[in-house]
Protein backbone atom coordinates (compact mmCIF):
# COMPACT_ATOMS: atom_id res chain seq x y z
CA UNK A 1 0.00 0.00 0.00
CA UNK A 2 1.18 3.59 -1.12
CA UNK A 3 2.66 5.29 1.84
CA UNK A 4 0.37 8.54 0.68
CA UNK A 5 -2.07 6.25 -0.05
CA UNK A 6 -2.43 5.19 3.80
CA UNK A 7 -1.90 8.90 5.01
CA UNK A 8 -4.95 9.53 2.98
CA UNK A 9 -6.36 6.41 4.84
CA UNK A 10 -5.53 7.41 8.09
CA UNK A 11 -6.84 11.27 7.56
CA UNK A 12 -10.63 9.86 6.05
CA UNK A 13 -10.64 7.10 8.91
CA UNK A 14 -10.19 10.15 11.44
CA UNK A 15 -12.74 12.04 9.62
CA UNK A 16 -15.25 9.45 10.46
CA UNK A 17 -14.23 8.64 13.63
CA UNK A 18 -14.93 12.62 14.65
CA UNK A 19 -18.08 12.11 12.50
CA UNK A 20 -18.86 9.10 14.82
CA UNK A 21 -18.54 10.91 18.01
CA UNK A 22 -20.57 13.98 17.11
CA UNK A 23 -23.38 11.25 15.82
CA UNK A 24 -23.01 9.32 19.16
CA UNK A 25 -23.03 11.85 21.52
CA UNK A 26 -26.29 13.47 19.74
CA UNK A 27 -28.04 10.55 19.74
CA UNK A 28 -27.03 10.22 23.66
CA UNK A 29 -27.90 13.80 24.02
CA UNK A 30 -32.05 12.71 22.81
CA UNK A 31 -31.70 10.09 24.84
CA UNK A 32 -31.37 12.60 27.62
CA UNK A 33 -33.17 15.48 26.23
CA UNK A 34 -36.72 13.24 26.42
CA UNK A 35 -35.33 11.90 29.78
CA UNK A 36 -35.89 15.52 31.27
CA UNK A 37 -39.19 16.23 29.04
CA UNK A 38 -40.44 13.20 30.78
CA UNK A 39 -44.08 13.63 33.20
CA UNK A 40 -44.71 17.17 30.82
CA UNK A 41 -47.41 16.81 27.85
CA UNK A 42 -44.18 17.35 25.38
CA UNK A 43 -42.59 13.81 26.18
CA UNK A 44 -41.93 12.15 23.45
CA UNK A 45 -39.46 9.17 23.79
CA UNK A 46 -39.67 7.66 20.04
CA UNK A 47 -36.40 8.25 19.33
CA UNK A 48 -36.27 6.90 15.79
CA UNK A 49 -35.07 3.47 14.52
CA UNK A 50 -33.62 5.45 11.22
CA UNK A 51 -31.61 7.48 14.03
CA UNK A 52 -29.99 4.18 15.32
CA UNK A 53 -29.36 2.60 12.36
CA UNK A 54 -27.83 5.63 10.88
CA UNK A 55 -25.34 5.38 13.70
CA UNK A 56 -24.75 1.93 12.71
CA UNK A 57 -24.63 1.73 9.46
CA UNK A 58 -21.94 4.88 9.53
CA UNK A 59 -20.31 2.88 12.37
CA UNK A 60 -20.03 0.03 10.24
CA UNK A 61 -17.88 1.70 7.55
CA UNK A 62 -15.99 3.17 10.21
CA UNK A 63 -14.60 -0.14 11.53
CA UNK A 64 -14.35 -1.28 8.41
CA UNK A 65 -11.90 1.60 7.14
CA UNK A 66 -10.24 0.63 10.30
CA UNK A 67 -9.67 -2.42 9.42
CA UNK A 68 -8.71 -1.81 5.74
CA UNK A 69 -5.56 0.16 7.64
CA UNK A 70 -4.62 -2.58 9.93
CA UNK A 71 -3.97 -5.43 6.77
CA UNK A 72 -2.69 -2.15 5.20
CA UNK A 73 -0.24 -2.21 8.10
CA UNK A 74 0.04 -6.39 7.88
CA UNK A 75 1.01 -6.19 4.08
CA UNK A 76 3.49 -3.54 4.93
CA UNK A 77 4.87 -5.86 7.59
CA UNK A 78 5.37 -8.88 5.51
CA UNK A 79 6.71 -6.83 2.82
CA UNK A 80 9.76 -6.48 5.73
CA UNK A 81 10.39 -10.28 6.16
CA UNK A 82 11.30 -9.47 1.80
CA UNK A 83 13.24 -6.58 2.22
CA UNK A 84 15.51 -8.18 4.90
CA UNK A 85 15.73 -11.05 2.83
CA UNK A 86 16.97 -8.73 0.06
CA UNK A 87 19.70 -7.91 2.28
CA UNK A 88 21.12 -10.80 3.72
CA UNK A 89 22.21 -11.95 -0.10
CA UNK A 90 23.94 -9.94 -2.67
CA UNK A 91 21.99 -8.69 -5.84
CA UNK A 92 22.70 -9.55 -8.92
CA UNK A 93 24.94 -7.12 -9.89
CA UNK A 94 26.79 -7.72 -6.64
CA UNK A 95 27.64 -11.06 -7.30
CA UNK A 96 28.82 -10.39 -10.43
CA UNK A 97 31.48 -7.61 -9.23
CA UNK A 98 32.47 -10.29 -6.61
CA UNK A 99 33.74 -12.30 -9.64
CA UNK A 100 36.69 -9.78 -9.79
CA UNK A 101 36.46 -7.77 -6.66
CA UNK A 102 35.27 -9.15 -3.30
CA UNK A 103 35.67 -6.39 -0.97
CA UNK A 104 33.92 -3.87 -3.88
CA UNK A 105 30.96 -6.23 -3.57
CA UNK A 106 30.79 -6.57 0.03
CA UNK A 107 31.18 -3.23 0.54
CA UNK A 108 28.52 -2.34 -2.37
CA UNK A 109 26.01 -4.55 -0.21
CA UNK A 110 26.84 -2.71 2.92
CA UNK A 111 26.33 0.34 1.24
CA UNK A 112 22.97 -1.12 0.13
CA UNK A 113 21.95 -1.82 3.80
CA UNK A 114 23.31 1.56 5.22
CA UNK A 115 20.55 3.16 2.80
CA UNK A 116 18.14 0.98 3.18
CA UNK A 117 16.47 2.98 6.40
CA UNK A 118 14.49 0.37 7.47
CA UNK A 119 14.60 1.60 11.18
CA UNK A 120 13.03 4.58 9.61
CA UNK A 121 10.46 2.45 7.62
CA UNK A 122 9.81 0.29 11.20
CA UNK A 123 9.76 3.46 13.02
CA UNK A 124 6.95 4.99 10.72
CA UNK A 125 4.81 1.68 10.60
CA UNK A 126 4.38 1.36 14.65
CA UNK A 127 3.61 5.62 14.30
CA UNK A 128 0.64 4.85 11.93
CA UNK A 129 -0.19 1.59 14.44
CA UNK A 130 -0.20 4.22 17.50
CA UNK A 131 -2.11 6.78 15.14
CA UNK A 132 -4.88 4.20 14.88
CA UNK A 133 -4.47 3.13 17.97
CA UNK A 134 -5.42 6.15 19.33
CA UNK A 135 -8.09 7.08 17.71
CA UNK A 136 -9.31 3.53 18.55
CA UNK A 137 -9.02 4.39 22.08
CA UNK A 138 -10.22 8.10 22.07
CA UNK A 139 -13.25 5.81 20.21
CA UNK A 140 -13.64 3.75 22.98
CA UNK A 141 -13.57 6.72 25.59
CA UNK A 142 -16.46 8.39 24.13
CA UNK A 143 -18.61 4.86 23.94
CA UNK A 144 -17.81 4.46 27.66
CA UNK A 145 -18.45 7.45 28.38
CA UNK A 146 -22.29 7.82 26.53
CA UNK A 147 -23.19 4.01 27.85
CA UNK A 148 -22.64 5.51 31.55
CA UNK A 149 -24.46 7.93 30.95
CA UNK A 150 -27.73 6.19 28.87
CA UNK A 151 -27.08 3.65 31.94
CA UNK A 152 -27.83 6.49 35.06
CA UNK A 153 -30.72 7.71 32.70
CA UNK A 154 -32.17 3.88 31.89
CA UNK A 155 -31.90 3.68 35.65
CA UNK A 156 -33.53 6.39 36.79
CA UNK A 157 -36.48 5.81 34.14
CA UNK A 158 -36.38 2.00 35.29
CA UNK A 159 -37.51 3.79 39.05
CA UNK A 160 -40.05 5.61 37.86
CA UNK A 161 -41.78 3.39 35.86
CA UNK A 162 -41.83 1.10 38.71
CA UNK A 163 -43.22 3.64 40.69
CA UNK A 164 -45.67 4.87 38.00
CA UNK A 165 -47.27 1.13 37.24
CA UNK A 166 -47.53 1.08 41.23
CA UNK A 167 -50.04 3.90 41.38
CA UNK A 168 -51.87 2.64 38.13
CA UNK A 169 -52.06 -0.34 40.32
CA UNK A 170 -53.53 1.69 43.12
CA UNK A 171 -55.76 4.06 40.76
CA UNK A 172 -57.01 0.61 39.25
CA UNK A 173 -57.88 -0.89 42.71
CA UNK A 174 -59.60 2.43 43.74
CA UNK A 175 -61.71 2.79 40.51
CA UNK A 176 -62.69 -0.93 41.03
CA UNK A 177 -63.63 -0.54 44.67
CA UNK A 178 -65.95 2.46 43.38
CA UNK A 179 -68.24 -0.01 41.44
CA UNK A 180 -69.98 -1.46 44.02
CA UNK A 181 -70.87 2.14 45.60
CA UNK A 182 -72.24 3.01 42.46
CA UNK A 183 -74.04 0.22 41.84
CA UNK A 184 -75.76 0.17 45.11
CA UNK A 185 -76.86 4.17 44.43
CA UNK A 186 -78.10 3.94 41.44
CA UNK A 187 -80.17 0.82 43.07
CA UNK A 188 -81.66 3.11 45.82
CA UNK A 189 -82.55 6.10 43.51
CA UNK A 190 -84.61 3.32 41.36
CA UNK A 191 -86.56 2.42 44.07
CA UNK A 192 -86.69 5.61 45.90
CA UNK A 193 -90.41 7.14 45.63
CA UNK A 194 -89.39 10.32 47.88
CA UNK A 195 -88.79 13.17 45.43
CA UNK A 196 -86.15 14.95 48.33
CA UNK A 197 -84.64 11.92 49.04
CA UNK A 198 -83.42 10.72 45.63
CA UNK A 199 -82.46 14.12 45.05
CA UNK A 200 -80.02 13.86 48.16
CA UNK A 201 -79.31 10.29 46.26
CA UNK A 202 -78.33 11.76 43.05
CA UNK A 203 -76.42 14.14 44.65
CA UNK A 204 -74.50 11.98 46.28
CA UNK A 205 -74.20 9.28 42.83
CA UNK A 206 -73.27 12.99 40.90
CA UNK A 207 -70.37 13.67 43.38
CA UNK A 208 -69.10 9.84 43.45
CA UNK A 209 -69.37 10.33 39.60
CA UNK A 210 -67.13 13.16 39.50
CA UNK A 211 -64.54 11.26 41.60
CA UNK A 212 -65.03 7.93 39.69
CA UNK A 213 -64.25 9.83 36.29
CA UNK A 214 -61.35 12.12 38.07
CA UNK A 215 -60.04 8.74 39.02
CA UNK A 216 -60.45 7.22 35.59
CA UNK A 217 -58.94 10.59 34.08
CA UNK A 218 -55.65 9.80 36.35
CA UNK A 219 -56.13 6.21 35.26
CA UNK A 220 -55.42 6.76 31.68
CA UNK A 221 -52.68 9.55 32.42
CA UNK A 222 -50.63 7.24 34.53
CA UNK A 223 -50.99 4.65 31.68
CA UNK A 224 -49.91 7.09 29.08
CA UNK A 225 -46.40 7.81 30.83
CA UNK A 226 -46.31 4.22 31.65
CA UNK A 227 -46.34 3.37 27.85
CA UNK A 228 -43.78 6.45 27.41
CA UNK A 229 -41.48 5.20 29.82
CA UNK A 230 -41.67 1.96 28.65
CA UNK A 231 -40.83 2.91 24.79
CA UNK A 232 -37.88 5.06 26.28
CA UNK A 233 -36.54 2.32 28.04
CA UNK A 234 -36.87 -0.22 25.03
CA UNK A 235 -35.11 2.75 22.71
CA UNK A 236 -32.32 3.10 26.02
CA UNK A 237 -31.65 -0.54 26.16
CA UNK A 238 -31.20 -0.99 22.90
CA UNK A 239 -28.64 2.05 22.60
CA UNK A 240 -26.66 0.76 25.39
CA UNK A 241 -26.56 -2.36 23.26
CA UNK A 242 -25.20 -0.81 20.76
CA UNK A 243 -22.57 1.01 22.41
CA UNK A 244 -21.41 -2.26 24.21
CA UNK A 245 -21.21 -3.97 21.13
CA UNK A 246 -19.37 -0.67 19.55
CA UNK A 247 -17.16 -1.16 22.70
CA UNK A 248 -15.99 -4.80 22.04
CA UNK A 249 -15.02 -4.16 18.18
CA UNK A 250 -13.03 -1.08 19.82
CA UNK A 251 -11.35 -3.39 22.05
CA UNK A 252 -10.85 -6.52 19.58
CA UNK A 253 -9.35 -3.63 17.31
CA UNK A 254 -6.99 -2.05 19.82
CA UNK A 255 -5.74 -5.71 20.93
CA UNK A 256 -5.02 -6.87 17.42
CA UNK A 257 -2.79 -3.79 16.96
CA UNK A 258 -1.05 -3.71 20.16
CA UNK A 259 -0.15 -7.16 19.37
CA UNK A 260 0.76 -6.99 15.94
CA UNK A 261 3.03 -3.36 17.06
CA UNK A 262 4.37 -5.79 19.35
CA UNK A 263 5.15 -8.59 16.75
CA UNK A 264 6.71 -5.75 14.51
CA UNK A 265 9.36 -4.96 16.97
CA UNK A 266 10.18 -8.57 17.95
CA UNK A 267 10.70 -9.42 13.98
CA UNK A 268 12.81 -5.84 13.17
CA UNK A 269 15.11 -6.93 16.44
CA UNK A 270 15.39 -9.91 14.80
CA UNK A 271 16.03 -9.96 11.86
CA UNK A 272 17.99 -6.70 12.30
CA UNK A 273 20.18 -9.06 14.51
CA UNK A 274 20.91 -11.40 11.86
CA UNK A 275 21.94 -9.11 9.64
CA UNK A 276 24.58 -7.57 11.89
CA UNK A 277 25.81 -11.54 12.86
CA UNK A 278 25.75 -12.42 9.05
CA UNK A 279 27.68 -9.34 8.52
CA UNK A 280 30.27 -9.86 11.61
CA UNK A 281 30.63 -13.15 10.22
CA UNK A 282 31.79 -12.22 6.73
CA UNK A 283 34.05 -9.78 8.16
CA UNK A 284 35.73 -12.70 10.64
CA UNK A 285 36.24 -14.68 7.43
CA UNK A 286 38.15 -12.24 5.86
CA UNK A 287 40.27 -10.97 8.79
CA UNK A 288 41.07 -15.19 8.82
CA UNK A 289 42.35 -15.04 5.05
CA UNK A 290 44.43 -12.65 6.05
CA UNK A 291 45.81 -13.86 8.77
CA UNK A 292 47.33 -16.67 7.31
CA UNK A 293 49.35 -14.59 5.39
CA UNK A 294 50.99 -12.51 7.84
CA UNK A 295 53.44 -13.19 10.21
CA UNK A 296 53.48 -14.75 13.84
CA UNK A 297 52.48 -11.83 15.55
CA UNK A 298 49.56 -10.52 13.16
CA UNK A 299 47.95 -14.29 13.76
CA UNK A 300 48.76 -14.18 17.24
CA UNK A 301 46.71 -10.81 17.26
CA UNK A 302 43.89 -12.05 15.15
CA UNK A 303 43.59 -15.52 17.60
CA UNK A 304 42.62 -12.58 20.13
CA UNK A 305 39.98 -11.14 17.47
CA UNK A 306 39.04 -14.68 17.09
CA UNK A 307 38.62 -15.34 21.02
CA UNK A 308 36.36 -12.28 21.13
CA UNK A 309 34.23 -12.87 18.74
CA UNK A 310 33.95 -16.47 19.78
CA UNK A 311 32.48 -15.42 23.29
CA UNK A 312 30.65 -12.39 21.49
CA UNK A 313 29.03 -15.10 19.27
CA UNK A 314 28.68 -17.46 22.64
CA UNK A 315 26.43 -14.50 24.28
CA UNK A 316 24.66 -14.30 21.59
CA UNK A 317 23.82 -17.73 21.41
CA UNK A 318 22.96 -18.00 25.32
CA UNK A 319 21.11 -15.12 24.68
CA UNK A 320 19.01 -16.75 22.00
CA UNK A 321 16.92 -19.01 24.18
CA UNK A 322 15.21 -15.80 25.94
CA UNK A 323 14.74 -14.23 22.83
CA UNK A 324 12.72 -16.80 21.27
CA UNK A 325 10.75 -17.40 24.33
CA UNK A 326 9.63 -13.91 24.39
CA UNK A 327 8.84 -14.08 20.68
CA UNK A 328 6.89 -17.26 20.51
CA UNK A 329 4.62 -15.64 23.28
CA UNK A 330 4.18 -12.73 21.24
CA UNK A 331 3.62 -14.80 17.92
CA UNK A 332 1.17 -16.70 20.06
CA UNK A 333 -1.09 -13.35 21.21
CA UNK A 334 -0.77 -12.19 17.52
CA UNK A 335 -2.45 -15.71 16.32
CA UNK A 336 -5.28 -15.00 18.85
CA UNK A 337 -5.77 -11.08 18.10
CA UNK A 338 -5.87 -12.68 14.49
CA UNK A 339 -8.65 -15.03 14.65
CA UNK A 340 -10.37 -12.52 16.83
CA UNK A 341 -10.16 -10.13 14.27
CA UNK A 342 -10.90 -12.22 11.28
CA UNK A 343 -14.23 -13.21 12.92
CA UNK A 344 -15.44 -10.30 13.70
CA UNK A 345 -14.55 -8.79 9.99
CA UNK A 346 -14.69 -11.81 7.74
CA UNK A 347 -16.41 -10.07 5.13
CA UNK A 348 -13.53 -7.16 4.82
CA UNK A 349 -10.66 -9.82 5.41
CA UNK A 350 -12.24 -12.45 2.60
CA UNK A 351 -12.57 -9.28 0.05
CA UNK A 352 -8.81 -8.23 1.71
CA UNK A 353 -7.40 -11.81 0.93
CA UNK A 354 -9.23 -12.84 -2.28
CA UNK A 355 -8.79 -8.91 -3.86
CA UNK A 356 -12.81 -8.79 -4.83
CA UNK A 357 -12.95 -4.65 -4.14
CA UNK A 358 -15.50 -3.30 -6.69
CA UNK A 359 -17.64 -6.64 -6.51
Amino acid sequence: MANAEFEEMIRETQERVRESQTRIEGLTGRIEAAREKIGTKEADIDIENATLEDVHAHTEVMNANIAELIMGLDDVTAAFSKDFDEMRSRTGWESFVGIFARGKAESMRQERIREANIDDKLQDLIAKSDVIVKLLEGQLSVLEEQREKVETNLTATLDDRELTVKELEEVRAEIVAMDPEIISLENKIAVEQDAAARTQLETQLADLNKTYNAKVRDEQVKLAKSQTLERYIEKGKSWVDSLQNQAATQMVLINKLKTDTQQRVVLYDALSKSLKTAQQQDVAHRINEIGVKTDQEAQTAMAAIGTATNQKMADMLEAHEDHMVFARDVLEKKAKADERFARRFAAIVEKHDKNLYGG
